[in-house]
């Protein structure tokens, strides 16, 4: 992953540093998916955010604000993104020296790209992982181990499976998160521009396919996206033959 390029900051965005600081845009970052760290800091900031929200009384006075310091901003009143935006260029000595703004790695796995993709994602996997020179991935290992065995696979599939680190709209590598924006399952009325099978069955998928990754380290898997039996796997998978 990115670890070593994101240490020494506390939030990671999906977005443009150009866009945002220079082009003074509230769309040149995503506010919809975050990486946040579990530090002072982190609550100060987001306790600063909030207070541009509607639940506090200067919310009228902090969309004129927003408008005024965004160049692409056609509403008077904030959103959470065009507030983070705001706080970005506005305290970038205090809030934007310690927030990672790239591209480099994909985090905002929309769901409707992503869940039809999911068994493909993992044929070419297991296609990568079963080529020559490749049994160390597929050896059985530790927790501890989990992370050295992970870097290596990602550099073997890097080069055998198309697509940006941690997935993307296009390309078949493995999503690091999925979010089911837009289903709206936590209000008990599913959103109907979605079928029931893209919400709850997608659900469903995705976390299958990231359980089977940690069922995998220890020799298991489930029997079916949608199937919550869990096999066990035989050494050498997925080069043994009888499965």
């Amino acid at each position: 992953m990115l670890i070593p390029t994101i240490q020494g900051y506390n939030l990671v965005l999906y977005g443009w540093p150009k866009e945002v600081y220079e082009n003074r845009r509230w769309l040149g970052l995503n506010a919809g998916v975050f990486l946040i760290r579990n530090c002072q800091w982190s609550l100060d900031f987001l306790d600063e955010w909030a207070r541009m929200g509607p639940a506090y009384p200067d919310y009228a006075a902090w969309g004129k604000k927003v408008k005024g310091a965004l160049t692409d901003r056609d509403s008077d009143v904030a959103c959470d993104q065009s507030a983070l935006a705001y706080l970005l260029i506005t305290g970038r000595e205090r809030w934007g020296e310690k927030t990672y703004l790239g591209t480099d790695y994909y985090f905002q796995g929309y769901f409707a790209e992503i869940v039809g993709k999911l068994a493909g994602v993992a044929a070419r996997y297991k296609a990568a992982e079963r080529g020559a020179g490749h049994a160390g991935l597929r050896r059985r290992h530790a927790e501890r181990e989990h992370l050295r065995y992970a870097a290596a696979r990602n550099a073997a599939v890097r080069a055998a499976v198309p697509g940006p680190d941690g997935g993307g709209q296009s390309g078949w590598r493995r999503p690091l998160i999925t979010h089911f924006t837009g289903c709206n399952p936590c209000g008990g009325r599913r959103n109907p521009m979605y079928s029931r099978e893209l919400c709850e069955g997608g659900m469903r998928r995705a976390l299958g396919f990231a359980d089977d990754q940690v069922l995998r380290a220890y020799g298991f898997r489930h029997a079916g996206p949608l199937n919550d039996t869990v096999l066990q796997l035989p050494f050498d998978y997925p080069a043994a033959r009888n499965r």
